[in-house]
């Protein structure tokens, strides 16, 4: 049994995260950038950067830093939304889109790595103990709180 479980899941994150850093990095892309990537690239309706705001909790300055190097990197463009012109909505270009895809091939190896030896029963223990400590500390494994989806 470990001394303490956050210490464990703490290194698991920092492994995970490890991996994806260094997939944005060949990029040149931070990981609040590949978040911000990810959270475009899921997106019905191209967002505000209001909206990116709300999402990770981040103030204003720090989201137009954040999307102004992603759109000189070519990542992303702001076009003005036809109804509100106050409002430049965000859009991923072909390069966001590649990059969303690495960034989605590597989390998926990482899913594959974590679990490489486990049995199939082991792999559904192993997610159903996660969702229940989740559960436990007061989260909802289906719907992340703002706070958790910022990391």
């Amino acid at each position: 049994m470990p001394a303490t479980y956050g210490h464990s899941i703490r290194v698991l994150h920092w492994c995970t995260d490890q991996t994806i850093s260094n997939a944005l990095a060949e990029m040149d892309l931070t990981a609040a950038q590949g978040r911000i990537i990810g959270f475009l690239a899921h997106r019905k309706e191209p967002p505000c950067s209001r909206d990116i705001e709300a999402q990770f909790q981040l103030s204003h300055p720090t989201v137009s830093g954040l999307l102004s190097r992603l759109e000189k990197k070519g990542f992303l463009e702001f076009r003005p939304d036809n109804l509100d012109g106050r409002c430049k909505r965000i859009f991923l270009l072909e390069k966001g889109l590649k990059c969303h895809e690495l960034i989605h091939k590597t989390i998926h190896a990482n899913e594959q790595t974590i679990v490489s030896d486990f049995t199939e029963e082991e792999k559904a223990l192993f997610s159903h103990f996660l969702d229940r400590a989740i559960q436990n500390m007061g989260g909802n494994p289906c719907c992340p709180n703002k706070e958790e989806s910022h990391d």
